[in-house]
């Protein structure tokens, strides 16, 4: 018979909500930290798209996040789990790259991108002892993207996402998909818009990028730091998550 160790006590418990809560804290600084390299307000970004490609994107980004499913799921059968700093690197790099050429490139290289950014939550799901294998874990890797992107930290909805949680068959991970794509299209699309200029779009798709991949990277740590801590603690998830909301201070709609 296997003995489960004992629920952590109340202190405990304190001081891990308080460690998410600055992991919070520090991914909204991420967004602050790109809009001074890029500049600019985050509003406008996607306004300044051609109409024609913000069509696509919207159409696009669903089947893309599928795609990106898959492919992350994949390579983690040849490549084990990646430091967080390695995977920051990399789409650093895939950002730089993609916003030499203006938007034909930058549009290239997004699907590589949000399969790198998906792979990175990946990650921090088996940093917390979660199987990325479970269909559980993929939906939840999945519910991340619903987070409010680095450049929207206006209205709370970057925490909405982890109060989500229904019964995990195909058809739920399909609805999941169909809403998180409306506002991952308007992420990548703020991206897209700061590559847009040739030459400099090298720059801002690599600021862009970094701080993307520091901003799900900490919101993954938050998701999968809650759920880790309420089985640590014998608690229910719904009510350790209001706990930490109430902590963020950031009102809900």
């Amino acid at each position: 018979m296997e003995l489960l160790d004992p629920p952590i006590g109340a202190d405990d418990v304190d001081a891990r909500l308080n460690a998410l809560v600055t992991r919070h804290a520090k991914a909204g600084n991420v967004g602050i930290q790109l809009l001074n390299i890029i500049g600019g307000q985050a509003e406008a970004l996607l306004n300044t798209l051609p109409t024609e490609m913000r069509d696509r994107l919207g159409d696009g980004t669903e089947q893309a996040l599928t795609l990106a499913m898959q492919a992350a799921h994949r390579s983690r059968g040849v490549v084990g789990g990646q430091p967080q700093w390695l995977n920051r690197v990399v789409t650093t790099a895939m950002g730089a790259a993609g916003g030499v050429g203006g938007l034909p490139s930058a549009m290239a290289e997004l699907p590589v991108t949000t399969t790198i950014l998906l792979r990175a939550i990946q990650d921090v799901a088996s940093e917390h002892g979660f199987d990325p294998d479970e269909d559980s874990v993929q939906f939840d890797c999945i519910q991340v993207f619903a987070a409010a992107g680095p450049l929207d930290h206006q209205d709370g909805s970057d925490l909405a996402f982890l109060s989500t949680r229904v019964a995990v068959t195909g058809a739920a991970m399909q609805a999941l998909i169909a809403r998180v794509a409306p506002r991952l299209a308007t992420v990548l699309g703020q991206k897209l818009a700061a590559q847009a200029v040739p030459v400099l779009g090298a720059a801002a798709g690599a600021a862009t990028n970094y701080a993307y991949t520091s901003y799900y990277q900490q919101m993954a740590h938050v998701h999968f730091g809650l759920r880790r801590l309420a089985i640590a603690a014998d608690r229910d998830h719904g009510d350790l998550v209001d706990d930490f909301k109430e902590r963020v201070k950031v009102p809900l709609k």
